[in-house]
């Protein structure tokens, strides 16, 4: 296809799965290559964000890192749904809880997405567009976390552009119900809807912003396997 390989994923047509779970760190997606996929071969090291297909339960399967923010999941998502044919993108990953019970290491089903961001300026639509998850993904989610016994919420996060803000008002956000912040959603199901496909996030909470707890870098990278767990689980579901 003329428009690949694309400028930010050096793949060629076929090499990506019908599924890509992904992370914005690339070694995460690595982990999850190593510890989740069998005969997983390596399609994408354009500027480190590294990609990999293989199969899971004999199933092919695709991750892939995105990096931090809107504009770099953006790039990457509509590349994929786009350019490589992709039609299912399950994001994994940390998320900051705004809600006194939800703890660290508990799962964040974002049925919806707030934002700060500007991205859903550029679609030209005459209101405020709600970005929303795939319900038929999320309903997988939530019946995969009962059956693991994996703590969990469904509800709204908030997509911020800004993690060393001013003044972050969260306490806004908290009033209106929003679960937890991160910075990726919103713009992964805009694409989703524009391209007519299918999207989902599910976040481990990896800091507290009301009580201050946190984790390190490693154990985000490592030790965040539940939200994998229940992203692989979906993906199985969507490639039968």
């Amino acid at each position: 296809m003329a428009n690949i390989p694309t400028p930010h994923i050096g793949a060629q047509y076929g090499e990506i799965a019908d599924t890509v779970i992904m992370a914005g760190d690339p070694l995460r997606a690595k982990f999850m290559a190593e510890h989740f996929l069998t005969e997983a071969k390596e399609f994408n090291h354009v500027r480190g964000m590294l990609g990999y297909t293989g199969y899971h339960q004999g199933h092919r399967i695709s991750v892939m890192g995105h990096g931090m923010g809107i504009p770099s999941i953006a790039i990457y998502t509509y590349e994929l749904y786009n350019f490589y044919g992709v039609k299912t993108i399950i994001r994994v990953g940390s998320t900051g809880s705004l809600r006194e019970d939800l703890h660290i290491g508990d799962l964040v089903i974002a049925q919806g997405a707030c934002t700060d961001s500007n991205y859903a300026a550029h679609f030209e639509l005459p209101g405020t567009y709600a970005p929303i998850a795939d319900f038929s993904l999320l309903a997988h989610a939530v019946e995969a976390c009962e059956r693991l016994g994996y703590r969990y919420k469904v509800g709204n996060v908030l997509s911020s552009d800004v993690f060393y803000a001013e003044d972050k008002h969260y306490d806004r956000w908290i009033n209106m119900g929003v679960l937890a912040v991160e910075m990726e959603a919103a713009a992964l199901y805009m694409n989703a809807a524009r391209a007519g496909k299918r999207a989902l996030m599910i976040g481990t909470v990896s800091d507290h912003i009301i009580t201050g707890e946190e984790t390190t870098a490693e154990e985000r990278q490592t030790t965040f396997t539940k939200m994998m767990d229940v992203a692989f689980d979906i993906a199985l579901a969507s490639e039968k």
